[in-house]
């Protein structure tokens, strides 16, 4: 019997670095795996169908062609200051330091990331404005990783 489909995958398009990619984010994330790898021919890797958090993507060795963009990101909700850190510190690692800013990375592989605050949506949207603008202060001038203490500072004025 064969696992039910998801109705949308998300498919990344590497240059050839797709199992590497698919084996770094299941390092980083629970709940994740990687599940099937085709080839061309015996040896060189095609694609590789990998889950994160139970969301499954995958990974294309397409070439040299095209390059990820921050036009696409993947936004991680984070409940603590620890998990956003930790995801953070791992993402970053080996990625391009001038694309970090405001809770935005971009990993060793080129694909970016948003590591927020679970609570930022809500913070952004109260019905204060005044509120929401004093978070929106506040996160424009952390210049790479997010402070939550400082966001709910700047909330509750």
């Amino acid at each position: 019997m064969q696992n039910k489909l998801q109705k949308i995958t998300t498919n990344l398009w590497f240059d050839h670095e797709a199992e590497e990619a698919a084996k770094f984010y299941t390092s980083i994330f629970n709940n994740s795996k990687i599940n099937r790898i085709t080839r061309y021919g015996n040896e060189k890797v095609m694609t590789v169908e990998f889950e994160l958090e139970g969301q499954k993507f995958v990974g294309l060795n397409g070439g040299p062609k095209y390059k990820f963009t921050e036009a696409i990101s993947f936004i991680i909700h984070c409940e603590t200051q620890e998990e956003l850190d930790d995801y953070w510190d791992k993402l970053s690692e080996g990625g391009d330091e001038k694309a970090q800013v405001c809770g935005w990375l971009k990993d060793q592989f080129g694909v970016s990331w948003q590591v927020i605050p679970a609570t930022l949506n809500e913070m952004m949207s109260d019905e204060d404005s005044s509120k929401a603008e004093r978070v929106m202060k506040a996160l424009q001038k952390m210049k790479t990783k997010i402070d939550m203490e400082a966001l709910k500072q700047a909330y509750e004025g």
